[in-house]
């Protein structure tokens, strides 16, 4: 029995209809019959009941489905798992996120295991603090960054989603009984700074000057996000955060203050441009090709 005649086979005993079967497999149903109608007499007996209305599988059928189906997908994973190799798809690559973001990509990460089976997908935490240094360094294949990302040796892939900009502050500050605040207020708030973060990336969430030009002073400098979240929690500064962080951070220590005028902050894939493998083109072309993740 050739391949596509049980392809076609087990196809018609899930739909359990000629036609349906026949658009799955993008063929015509007189194709479709004429296969089931070769495996019957190569059996001598049939393996479907038909009237005009409905189309069951007789015990003789219902046997074969569970004997085939089993074969077949293991043939088909081998075959699948073969092409995987040919194009490249196939081996480990490090995802880089930063606290609940990999949560927050689940979907799409879902989707990508589906699609090659053959990769395997591990985890590196990304400390906002210093967002390219695990990149820079090899530890991570790709990573979910904010942007902009302007450096000449790191390519940026399609936006993934956007995230309003929110101060996050303890719950003794002044501006944390408010429903919102505005870039002006930041003037009067020592917002932490990163020890190795380029400083246009900084000004996404925590900018140097208020719209009037006013200076907006700097606080405690931070290497981690549990430092961030310690140092915020204790009054000393504050922190601009992705509005994400109010739902996975709902500390009684912390309070999340929407930024009304601030821009969105959008994010993207990056990964090093000498270092790139059809396995991460693969993956950024799930991730594009799944949405907006948020």
């Amino acid at each position: 029995m050739e391949l596509r005649d049980i392809e076609i086979f087990l196809t018609l005993a899930e739909e359990l209809h000629f036609g349906r079967t026949a658009e799955r497999l993008h063929i015509t149903p007189a194709r479709v019959s004429q296969a089931i109608k070769k495996q019957e007499r190569r059996i001598g007996a049939p393996l479907f009941d038909r009237s005009t209305r409905t189309v069951r599988l007789t015990p003789l059928g219902r046997q074969l489905q569970r004997d085939l189906g089993a074969g077949y997908r293991q043939i088909t994973a081998g075959v699948e798992a073969a092409v995987q190799i040919v194009h490249g798809t196939s081996g480990t690559l490090t995802l880089g996120t930063m606290g609940p973001h990999s949560q927050v990509m689940g979907g799409a990460l879902e989707l990508f295991q589906t699609l090659h089976p053959g990769a395997r997908l591990r985890h590196r935490e990304i400390q906002p603090p210093s967002p390219l240094d695990l990149l820079r360094s090899g530890e991570v294949d790709v990573a979910l960054l904010w942007l902009p990302v302007r450096e000449p040796d790191l390519a940026v892939g399609p936006v993934t989603h956007t995230s309003p900009v929110m101060l996050m502050v303890a719950p003794s500050h002044p501006y944390a009984e408010r429903d919102s605040i505005c870039l002006e207020d930041l003037a009067d708030c020592p917002m932490v700074t990163g020890r190795s973060i380029p400083a246009y990336m900084e000004a996404t969430l925590a900018p140097y000057h208020t719209p009037s030009g006013r200076p907006i002073p700097r606080g405690q400098q931070v290497s981690t996000l549990q430092e961030v979240l310690s140092v915020v929690a204790s009054g000393q500064s504050v922190a601009g955060v992705a509005g994400e962080a109010a739902d996975f951070y709902p500390w009684p220590s912390l309070v999340f203050v929407p930024i009304r005028d601030a821009p969105s902050c959008e994010w993207a894939l990056v990964w090093r441009t000498t270092s790139e493998t059809p396995l991460i083109r693969a993956f950024v072309q799930t991730v594009a090709d799944y949405g907006p993740v948020l």
